[in-house]
């Protein structure tokens, strides 16, 4: 691509493995359904979802030169992503995610990010040592960041010069990664996406509000704070103010993805202009059409 991007997304880009069922699952349940296999990953869904809003997304990510990598690096260019910038491996197998869903929600998950993480800082190379940017001269756009990313490496990029100027936005990618993104608040950098158990974990506390749980991250030193919870009302705090919104009442049929959905949805609305009320309600109703099957995987 020839044009400069948009936005970078950095992060997870790998496959997705999701088998869905339409009945109630538990431990140990075998019942009927779909298994489908999608390019998928926090950044690669943020970078799909924003390439769907008529943006140019950059992915900064690592893909192994395997038959599964190079098949994801032709469907991401086949959606319109600038893969120009991502590291690829020559002894890493290209990363994977593999999810059950039923009626009742997501039943399992396990993230096999581990390419990612052992590439650590090679895949930003191209913000520390050009083309995009280095720490002489910094990237001044818009970035989105999700916490498959060691904990070490998103220290480095809280810190980092490379990234002063950057308008960081950040997602944990499960709850299980919350933790990982203490160094924003630590730092006070950036715009945390994330959901109510994971407002929780980071502030080792329980919430019964999305406005709680955006207000308490802010004591805790982030700089924004924007808080989903689910069916319930979302909340978007910063210093000057807390915004809170409920989203359309729909039928789920799918939960993998829509957090990624929303913040894409949120970053492109703000990124067009909109102010803050009308970011957070394009963004819920861009994850509601999602979850309802409304807008494409």
């Amino acid at each position: 691509m020839s044009k400069a991007p948009d936005i970078l997304c950095i992060g997870s880009v790998l496959w997705d493995v999701i088998g869905r069922a339409t009945l109630h699952m538990q431990v140990g349940s075998d019942v009927p359904g779909r298994i489908t296999r999608l390019p998928g990953g926090v950044a690669l869904n943020i970078a799909m979802t924003l390439a769907r809003f008529g943006l140019r997304p950059a992915l900064l990510s690592a893909v192994g030169r395997d038959l599964q990598g190079d098949e994801l690096v032709k469907e991401c260019q086949a959606l319109g992503l600038d893969t120009s910038h991502l590291y690829l491996s020559e002894d890493l197998p290209t990363d994977r995610y593999m999810a059950i869903e039923g009626a009742n929600g997501l039943v399992a998950a396990i993230a096999d990010a581990h390419s990612l993480e052992a590439a650590g800082s090679k895949i930003l190379r191209p913000l520390t040592q050009g083309p995009l940017g280095d720490t002489q001269t910094p990237y001044p756009g818009l970035i989105a960041l999700d916490g498959n990313l060691t904990e070490s490496l998103l220290a480095e990029i809280a810190e980092s010069p490379a990234f002063a100027r950057a308008d960081l936005r950040i997602a944990p990618a499960s709850p299980g990664k919350a933790l990982r993104l203490m160094p924003f608040l630590r730092a006070g950098r950036g715009t945390l996406y994330v959901n109510l158990e994971e407002a929780g974990l980071l502030c080792q506390c329980q919430f019964d509000t999305a406005g709680q749980g955006a207000q308490a991250l802010l004591g805790r030193g982030a700089a924004r704070a924007v808080v989903t919870n689910g069916g319930d009302s979302c909340a978007d705090a910063t210093a000057e103010s807390l915004i809170e919104q409920a989203p359309p009442k729909v039928l789920v049929t799918r939960i993998t993805g829509a957090g990624d959905t929303f913040m894409a949805a949120h970053i492109a609305a703000e990124r067009a202009g909109q102010d803050r009320e009308a970011a957070l309600s394009r963004a819920l109703k861009a994850a509601a059409a999602y979850v309802s099957g409304d807008l494409p995987a």
